[in-house]
């Protein structure tokens, strides 16, 4: 598999991931409910890593020869990622979600 893949997290990684979600938070209005908005940024991360792995390769054989492996480190790191999120807004849902909605209601 292309080293692409294997890159550590580096010192701006955070930075970057809250600008993502600001611009995914930004489309959310009354027109573009959160569901659109999550399914946008979706597409649009699958796009760039099939672009990305694409940019990894000398030509679309050997890319199409490491397809499953590829497609199961992505899922995976989606996977780990999404529980290890999943479980901060369990552990601090008051915090996350509750104080919000109460904000939003004012």
């Amino acid at each position: 598999m292309s080293d692409t893949h294997k890159t550590p997290i580096d010192a701006h990684f955070y930075k970057r991931a809250d600008a993502h979600i600001q611009l995914a938070n930004s489309h959310i209005d009354k027109t573009c409910p959160p569901a659109d908005a999550t399914n946008s940024l979706m597409f649009a991360s699958s796009r760039f890593n099939a672009w990305i792995t694409a940019m990894g390769f000398h030509n679309a054989q050997e890319m199409k020869a490491e397809k499953d492996e590829i497609v199961n480190f992505f899922t995976t790191q989606y996977k780990l990622m999404f529980e290890e999120n999943f479980d901060n807004y369990v552990e601090n849902f008051e915090q996350f979600i509750t104080d919000v909605k109460k904000s939003q209601e004012k």
